[in-house]
């Protein structure tokens, strides 16, 4: 016969569960930190949610401080758009999410339904989301074609 003692502990480990860390892809950190996108509002909705673990990868950086920089879209200086960046990752549950691994190892699991130049930035952020065990943040649905039977790698936000 078991103690209460040891079936409390048995049953609290149960119920702490790991919470699966949710990559940001740029257009989710775009609505992020941009007031004016359409998303904005959705995104700040979902990102305040409690014990959100997030992540970003050099990646989705670039990505950011590309759009941020670029004349016609953001108009940021390099120091600014860098400054935004820094001050976001200070928010609780941020995790930097480094790249191991190469282009085929990542996409592989996509490669059926990898068609198009239109989906690289999406096979390779998901492909990463798969390979290490994470889920990829986006408003972009057509991505839960390409995720295929990887769809639990996916969290579609609402729009």
């Amino acid at each position: 016969m078991s103690s209460p003692l040891s079936r409390s502990a048995s049953s609290r480990r149960k119920t702490l569960t790991k919470r699966a860390a949710h990559l940001l892809d740029v257009n989710t950190l775009v609505a992020l930190l941009d007031e004016a996108h359409i998303h904005h509002r959705a995104a700040t909705q979902w990102f305040d949610t409690r014990r959100l673990q997030w992540a970003l990868c050099p990646f989705t950086e670039a990505g950011v401080l590309r759009f941020f920089t670029r004349p016609k879209t953001g108009e940021l200086t390099l120091r600014q758009a860098t400054a935004m960046l820094d001050s976001l990752k200070q928010q609780p549950g941020y995790r930097y999410q480094p790249i191991a691994a190469d282009w085929n190892t990542l996409t592989k699991p996509l490669s059926r339904r990898l068609h198009g130049y239109r989906q690289v930035t999406d096979a390779f952020l998901l492909g990463l989301a798969i390979h290490d065990d994470l889920v990829l943040a986006t408003f972009d649905s057509a991505i839960l074609h390409l995720a295929g039977e990887y769809n639990k790698h996916v969290h579609l936000l609402a729009n």
